[in-house]
């Protein structure tokens, strides 16, 4: 999940929303082989997440292309970038994670419908210790993985420590560090 966030980062410019990122992650993590996609409209209805909006940013950024629109059916289409198909994992290790990222991120499970902490609540799960629930990134890592401005990190952490994601969270003035410990529940 973390190579899949990093590419992410990398591959979109920052100014695509925190929406568009979370269908492209799941897009990400669903392409096969020949780099298309189909997502069934549950993935976006999930997410709560407006797949038309999401998808026209995701054009725009030329990441991917639309083969239908995304209507009662789902949405399909190809992603236009080579360089995921170097991302590991495989595509069955993929197809689990699409799934985990799905239900980790559902804003049920995190507690939130706002898609920047939608998003950000799955990179800090996914950058946890599966053990501990403590983890630990570079501030500058965890905002442009999100696509989130730098202002809105405290608040955004502090959300996502009001709806019992995190157990507490700090971020460390010597190194502008990012740490942070999960509820015992997550």
């Amino acid at each position: 999940m973390g190579e899949i966030l990093r590419y992410l980062a990398a591959a979109l410019p920052s100014e695509v929303s925190a929406e568009a990122r979370l269908l492209a992650l799941q897009c990400a993590l669903r392409m096969n082989a020949q780099m298309r996609v189909t997502l069934p409209a549950g993935v976006p209805h999930s997410l709560r997440v407006g797949a038309s909006q999401a998808c026209r940013e995701l054009e725009q950024a030329r990441w991917l292309g639309l083969d239908d629109a995304p209507g009662a059916a789902g949405t399909a289409a190809q992603l236009l970038d080579t360089a995921l198909l170097a991302q590991p994992p495989a595509r069955p290790d993929r197809r689990r994670a699409a799934d985990w990222a799905l239900r980790t991120g559902c804003p049920a499970r995190i507690g939130v419908a706002e898609p920047g902490m939608q998003l950000l609540g799955t990179s800090l799960i996914a950058h946890s210790d599966p053990s501990s629930g403590d983890g630990l990134r570079e501030s500058d890592r965890v905002l442009r993985d999100c696509g989130m401005p730098e202002h809105e990190l405290a608040r955004v952490m502090d959300r996502l420590a009001d709806s019992g994601v995190l157990e507490r969270w700090q971020i460390c003035a010597h190194s502008g560090d990012v740490h942070w410990t999960l509820t015992r529940s997550r």
